[in-house]
């Protein structure tokens, strides 16, 4: 690879990991307290996943019954 190719894709993971700490954090807040950012940041892809899925089925359930999920 080039220099500039090299940058670029150094670029490219750089901003994938910020996105990724974004949304462990955002699951960590959703958790509500279930778990720590450090429990999240050491659990597996498939927790995660299903964490990520409770979440996603209690937004749904908040949307549906209209009550106040912040």
């Amino acid at each position: 690879m080039s220099l500039p190719e090299i940058l670029k894709e150094v670029d490219n993971l750089d901003n994938e990991t910020r996105e990724f700490k974004y949304e462990l954090t955002k699951l960590a807040w959703y958790m509500r307290g279930g778990v720590t950012l450090s429990e999240i940041y050491a659990s597996s892809p498939e927790d995660r996943e299903q964490m990520s899925k409770l979440v996603r089925e209690n937004l749904e359930t908040t949307k549906k019954t209209k009550m106040p999920f912040f």
